[in-house]
């Protein structure tokens, strides 16, 4: 998607060779505009799949997944990262270590909003290592639903969560695809 790749250049920041900060448009502060782009293409790439739910991970999955749920009115389950009193009985949970917090949370999901009769289509921000994707394609598990496909806005293909997911046979369209950003230079796959 090259408007998202134009903002990444432009606006994204390579920290270092693992870390890239976006947070002027995707993990601070949001760009409503180009979140509703991003939802558009998620849509496109899964036109061919039905499905009835968006599920994420708070918090930077929630733009891209309520643009998705807004345009095709559907509903938008977020996994939870921190359990309040409100969230407290009959949940699905997982565990996900986040690297560049370097923690690792347990997520949850009421079982009131994932079903058996779910068809789901995750979306997260990131996909680097596929620790965030692996807890929710486990709580998806858990709840008997379908799993469609993964929906990721910027992937690290340098990093093995893409092959991971991949060889384990589900569905990865990724909207922007990281090579390298060594030097500190963002290069995509595909670009020569």
């Amino acid at each position: 998607m090259d408007l998202l790749k134009q903002r990444i250049l432009n606006d994204g920041e390579a920290l270092n060779e693992n870390v890239l900060k976006v947070d002027s448009f995707l993990n601070h502060q949001i760009d409503p505009l180009l979140m509703k782009e991003v939802g558009q293409e998620f849509i496109h790439r899964f036109e061919d799949v039905e499905f009835n739910k968006v599920l994420t991970l708070e918090s930077s999955g929630i733009a891209p997944s309520v643009m998705v749920g807004l345009l095709l009115d559907i509903p938008v389950v977020f996994g939870r990262k921190r359990q309040s009193l409100t969230l407290s009985d009959d949940l699905y949970t997982s565990q996900v270590f986040s690297y560049t917090k370097q923690e690792t949370n347990t997520i949850a999901v009421a079982k009131k909003f994932l079903s058996k009769d779910d068809k789901v289509l995750i979306i997260d921000d990131f996909l680097a290592n596929g620790e965030a994707a692996g807890a929710l394609i486990d709580v998806v598990e858990q709840s008997g639903a379908e799993i469609v496909g993964v929906g990721i806005v910027i992937e690290k293909a340098f990093q093995s969560g893409g092959k991971i997911l991949r060889d384990k046979g589900y569905r990865v369209e990724s909207l922007a695809r990281i090579e390298s950003m060594y030097d500190k230079q963002v290069k995509f796959v595909g670009d020569n």
